[in-house]
Order: structure tokens, then sequence, then C-alpha cells
């Protein structure tokens, strides 16, 4: 499985594989695919900065890339706090009586939640990262502001920029974006309306072919991955299948949020704004079905939303319930069914795409 981004990037294979977690991003650039740790994650720019520094000595001298999450336009904000002060009391009630509800118990100690989501949080992720050897910076909201990627530009690092529509793929490109994701609706985390296989040749022919497209949702079979090449995408971005890697809890014990995502089913994720304020797919859990009730407030715009759900998110982590998680992962899920390595899901994802394209050639 080789393309025209393997030899851009130096990886064997057209694989790039979306993770929060340095551990398994690292793992995914050691078996030959590009990692790309999700900064969202990180509050301090110092522990961003060491994240990297670990991963720049522990990917074998292989690339490796960020995802930030950055708008195209520069919003208007002030500090956590002052932002706070504009969540409506109500709905800090409806949080707090639900995690009552569901049995979750408080923490003795808050953190600031993840600050991430914030534009000027988002630049110093970048302004970080670009002091790294990282091959590759992706934006989560589609095209970021032109400065930035001319700062990437700079350090001869390439843009990626997820999108969800055609036009936003034309739109990205006229930006300067060098690499286009086309995430359908059935991939984890903020999708838009359109599904995988309407989605990707579309944009395929609206950016031309100079552009390479990489093709993300729905994804997480070699069967998937040939079926995207088939569509005109250069390679796959892979995100859900990487969180019940084993790489993504070193050590430790299976987590909750891994036990709730082995025992799901492919119809057991829900696409709503209740995570970040835009339209994200989640894991279904008790959590997501008390704000699909009658009772509870429409969802915050971003960033306020995830302010106002960060405390909850920590109490539903340290609660160890599988039933409360909060999660972004697609529709793939049904397939996510043990805790393996990450060098183990690669070689499944080449060995089922290569039994996949001696099948079709049989056909021929």
């Amino acid at each position: 499985m080789r393309t025209a981004l393997c030899d851009r990037f130096g990886i064997e294979h057209p694989i790039f594989g979306f993770t929060p977690s340095e551990h398994v991003a690292a793992a995914i650039s050691r078996a030959g695919g590009l990692g790309v740790l999700g900064c969202v994650r990180f509050n301090d720019p110092a522990e961003l900065d060491a994240a990297l520094t670990w991963m720049d000595e522990n990917t074998d001298g292989r690339p490796y890339g960020v995802d930030v999450v950055m708008p195209a336009k520069i919003p208007t904000e002030g500090t956590a706090v002052d932002l706070d002060a504009l969540i409506p009391p109500g709905h800090r009630d409806f949080v707090d009586r639900t995690l009552i509800e569901l049995g979750v118990p408080p923490l003795d100690s808050h953190g600031a939640g993840v600050l991430g989501w914030l534009h000027s949080v988002a630049r110093s992720h970048v302004d970080v990262a670009l002091q790294h050897p990282i091959r590759l910076i992706a934006n989560a909201l589609g095209s970021p502001p032109v400065d930035v990627i001319e700062q990437a530009h700079r350090h001869d690092v390439p843009v990626a920029a997820l999108a969800g529509k055609a036009e936003h793929a034309r739109r990205h490109v006229d930006n300067g974006v060098d690499i286009v994701v086309a995430q359908g609706y059935e991939a984890g985390g903020h999708t838009g309306e359109i599904a995988s296989m309407v989605l990707v040749p579309e944009i395929v022919d609206a950016v031309g072919a100079d552009v390479p497209v990489l093709a993300a949702g729905g994804i997480g079979s070699g069967r998937q991955l040939a079926a995207a090449l088939a569509l005109g995408a250069s390679g796959g971005w892979l995100g859900s299948c990487w969180l019940t890697t084993a790489e993504y809890s070193v050590g430790l014990p299976v987590s909750a949020t891994q036990q709730a995502l082995l025992a799901a089913g492919s119809s057991d994720t829900v696409r709503t704004r209740i995570y970040t304020g835009k339209p994200a797919r989640l894991l279904k859990t008790r959590w997501t079905e008390a704000w699909a009730r009658p009772d509870a407030p429409e969802p915050l715009p971003m960033p306020l939303q995830n302010l106002l759900v960060a405390d909850a998110h920590q109490r539903i982590a340290s609660s160890g319930d599988p039933s409360v998680v909060s999660m972004p992962v697609g529709q793939i899920v049904g397939r996510m069914n043990e805790i393996r390595p990450v060098a183990a899901v690669m070689a499944d994802l080449l060995r089922e795409f290569d039994e996949t394209l001696t099948r079709l050639d049989k056909l021929r």
C-alpha cells in the first residue's frame, strides 16, 4: 500500500493515525504510518513540549505530526475565567443535577478543564510544535488562519485541514492548505452531514489531482482502506481504531472508557453538540441520553460548552463507570472488540488490504 504521500512524508504506509496519546502516536509512526498527536488536552505549553520531546526520543527517527483545534476566523475571547462568567446558571444546575442522578462522585480537586479549545491556546500549541521535528500540522476545525499556515510553511511543515463538504475543501486549498482530510458523517469527533462514500469522491474532484485527500470516517479495516483509495483518496486518516490499543493505557488496567468501547456496537454512537458546542459523534451512554431529555438545555457555543462540562468530564473519567463515559468515537466502534497493540492493528489493516486487492483482481 503505497501512494505519493509515502514518499512525501517518508512513511511506509499512507495511514495517518490521530490520537490524544503520545504513546499511541509514536507506535503508529514506528509501525510505518504517521502518528498524529492531538494537542487539545494540553493546557500548559510545557506539557506539550514534554510530550513531543518524548516522541522525538521514542519514534525511532520516524516522522510524526500534531493536530490542533483552531477556527479559521479568530474569535473574540477572554481568559477562561472571563468566559466562565458567560455560562448561564441554569446550564450549571443541569450538569450538577445530572451528575448526581448518574451517581458520579465529586472530585477532591478540580483542574482548569481543557483549554485547548481556546484559539489562543491552540496558537501556543503550534508555536511549541514547530520547535520540534514535526512533519505535519492538522487542524480539526478546517483551515486555520492564513498566518498560521504561512508560519508552518516557513518551517517547511505542510498543513492538513478537515472538511465535511466540497466547498469547505476548496476554501481550505484557496487558503493555502496542503492536504484535505475528507471526514464523513461516520467519524468520531467533529463531523458534517455527508457520509464518507459520497464525500470522499466529491472532495477529490473538487480540489483536483494536485491536492492529496485523506479519507476519514468509517475506516477501521483493510477493506475500508481499499475502498477509500478506490474513491480517489491518497491515504486514510484513522482515529477511533486506536482507542482500544494497548498503548493507549500503558501499564494500566483496562479503563472504564475502553470497557465501554469494547462492549459497544456500531449503532451505539450519537452526533451531538454537548461535547464542544459543535456537532461531534460520541459514544452513546447515560450521559449523552441525559442531554437528549426534554428538560435538558441547548448546548452552548464553542468554547463555552466545553468549559461547562470540563469538570463533569473529569468526574466521569474518575468514576470508573463505563455507563457514563463521555468519549468521541466513530461508528467503527462495533469492530473494536479487543485490546491489541498498535502494531497488530496495523498488521491487520495491511493484511486485509492486500486480501481485498487480490479478491478484486480476480473480478477483472
